[in-house]
């Protein structure tokens, strides 16, 4: 992270339609996809059931009880932007309320990912704006301090920077790197199909552990197969 405040004006963007494929593979798919790498902690949740996006991070630095730079983020998005807000230690306040969703929507940004805290979260529902936060907070901000946009952030514990694909849904939030979002989404359209037929598998009765081939691991970890059970266990 850079210690200058800064304001970075343009980013780079994935293909909408490698974006538009991670968001239908959803976070579990991609994050297995993309070998257990990239999910977010598990205490960002949206705060609406069966919210759903995938667009490029516009990374924004805030002091913590500070929303200075969450407004001067909004001003350099695209539409289908993601706004990823971190701080620079550890906040629950409620950094964003409907005032600012009703000017993220009029730019076009399809959702907030924030580790901190959100509030008015009956009217965000309302208006569809997705969010993923760490808490809701009533608890208001100033806005006085400096910070950055488009700086590489940690936010829940994951690494994003600008223009990082972020997948997001019931599940959790997982951050694909721009450079392997392309690669990343051809892995998880083959591991779709290889979930699919092993669901058609399961419903005709096949059991997962021929299905994906563990009897050779249970025998490589030593297990025995010991028939009745002739005496309690000790």
């Amino acid at each position: 992270m850079t210690s200058k405040p800064r304001i970075f004006q343009n980013i780079p963007r994935p293909d909408p339609a490698t974006a538009s494929a991670l968001r239908e593979q959803g976070t579990a798919t991609v994050h297995e996809a993309q070998a257990r790498t990239g999910l977010a902690r598990p205490y960002l949740r949206p705060i609406y059931p069966n919210a759903k996006i995938a667009g490029p991070a516009v990374t924004v630095l805030c002091q913590p009880g500070d929303n200075l730079m969450i407004h001067a983020a909004i001003e350099v998005c695209a539409p289908g932007d993601v706004l990823v807000v971190a701080t620079t230690s550890d906040s629950t306040d409620g950094m964003f309320g409907d005032l600012l969703g009703v000017l993220c929507q009029a730019r076009g940004v399809i959702a907030l990912i924030i580790d901190a805290g959100v509030r008015d979260t009956v009217e965000l529902a309302a208006m569809q704006f997705p969010v993923w936060a760490k808490a809701i907070c009533a608890q208001g901000t100033v806005k006085a301090s400096a910070g950055s946009v488009n700086v590489p952030v940690v936010c829940a514990g994951v690494v994003v920077n600008p223009g990082d694909v972020v997948v997001a849904d019931s599940d959790g939030v997982v951050v694909v790197p721009l450079k392997c979002a392309a690669q990343v989404a051809l892995l998880g359209q083959d591991r779709i199909e290889k979930e699919q037929t092993a669901r058609e598998r399961f419903r005709k009765g096949e059991l997962s552990l021929d299905v994906f081939g563990l009897r050779a691991k249970l025998k490589e970890l030593g297990v025995e197969y010991c028939g009745d059970v002739t005496d309690p266990p000790s």
